[in-house]
C-alpha cells in the first residue's frame, strides 16, 4: 500500500532548507566575525598606501625606481642617501625643495663651487647681509640655517 501522503514529502524540503540556512549563518559569522572585522580596518591604510604609491609610479615624469627615490627622498635625506647617496640636484630624482637648506639647487649634500672668475677692480659687488645668506622663503615657509 502507496501512501500518497503530502506530508511526508516536507521533512525533505526543510531539510534542504535548513541545511541551506545553516550554510547561509555559518557564512555570516565568519563575515561579521570581530576579528576579521579588525584585520580588515588594520589594513585599509596599508592597502591605501599601497594604491597610491603605484598610481604615482605610473603617473610619475621619472622612471619607476627613479620615482620610488623620489618618493623616499621625501621623507628625509637620511633615508635618500641610505639606498642611492646624495646629492641631488634640482630637476633630478631625488630633490626637493624642503630639503634644500641653503637654496643652491642642491639637496641632500653639497657641491663644490666652481672657481669664481677674478673680478674687476672697477665694479665691487657689495656683500650680502648675513641675515640673507642664512635664511630662504619657500611659499610661506621661512627657512633659517642655524
Amino acid at each position: 500500500m502507496e501512501h500518497n501522503d503530502p506530508d511526508l514529502d516536507r521533512p525533505k524540503k526543510c531539510t534542504r532548507t535548513s541545511a541551506r540556512h545553516r550554510r547561509a549563518d555559518a557564512q555570516r559569522r565568519r563575515a561579521l566575525s570581530p576579528v576579521r572585522i579588525i584585520l580588515m580596518l588594520l589594513m585599509l591604510p596599508a592597502t591605501t598606501a599601497a594604491i597610491a604609491v603605484g598610481v604615482y609610479l605610473r603617473t610619475s615624469e621619472f622612471e619607476s625606481h627613479e620615482a620610488l627615490l623620489h618618493l623616499i627622498a621625501m621623507v628625509s635625506c637620511d633615508t635618500a642617501g641610505s639606498l642611492v647617496p646624495g646629492p641631488y640636484r634640482e630637476g633630478e630624482p631625488g630633490y626637493h625643495a624642503r630639503n634644500d637648506l641653503d637654496g643652491d639647487g642642491v639637496a641632500c649634500g653639497t657641491i663644490a663651487p666652481v672657481a669664481a672668475t677674478p673680478q674687476s677692480a672697477e665694479a665691487p659687488q657689495s656683500p650680502q647681509p648675513a641675515e640673507a645668506q642664512q635664511s630662504r622663503q619657500l611659499g610661506t615657509a621661512k627657512f633659517v640655517r642655524p
